[in-house]
């Protein structure tokens, strides 16, 4: 479940319950593996977005709040604002005080997202990444993934393909939604 609430974790723009509770059915169709080979679950925009606030409320109660997306093709824009002490803080442990310093205080954040999935396994590729106003990409962007993203999430999966489970054979991303498609 880890890798597919990592995808679909780019999100928001919450909608009130039937689209929480649609969200609900369709994942647990997906998680249950009770979808035919070839078939497939089309998550909404806002389907999405109301799934993906409830699980992030639940893994994180502090330090992040109003989180929305907006998707494209292969591709997924995700916005939030991020207190990241806090954030650590809720998870039991505490933020290095060199990064406390540098990103302390609720900060709005930004981040560019190119998705790939196929045969079974995705590739998330962050392209961009704004923490108020400041933009990093490029080898800034990369430096900032491997010496602090990954220090904290070792187990992140980003700029390298992982496999999808529950049978998942690939995501669709658009701006009508995520079509998971089951494999064979």
């Amino acid at each position: 479940m880890g890798h597919l609430i990592a995808l679909l974790a780019l999100a928001a723009l919450a909608a009130p319950g039937t689209d929480s509770a649609s969200a609900r059915r369709k994942v647990a169709l997906i998680e249950g593996e009770r979808l035919s080979p070839g078939a497939s679950v089309t998550l909404s925009p806002g389907e999405l977005n109301a799934y993906v606030r409830a699980e992030l409320a639940a893994v994180a109660p502090a330090g992040l709040r109003e989180p929305r997306v907006e998707l494209g093709p292969g591709r997924a824009t995700g916005y939030a604002y991020v207190d990241f002490p806090k954030l650590r803080q809720a998870q039991g442990e505490p933020l290095n005080a060199v990064v406390a310093w540098l990103v302390g205080g609720e900060r709005s954040i930004r981040v560019d997202a190119r998705i790939r999935s196929g045969g079974g396994k995705a590739q998330v590729n962050i392209e961009r990444l704004e923490i108020s106003g400041l933009v990093l990409s490029g080898g800034v962007l990369h430096w900032l993934i491997r010496k602090i993203v990954w220090l904290y999430y070792p187990e992140a999966q980003i700029d390298e393909p992982f496999g999808l489970a529950y049978r998942i054979d690939r995501l669709e991303v658009g701006p009508a939604g995520v079509r998971v498609v089951i494999g064979r």
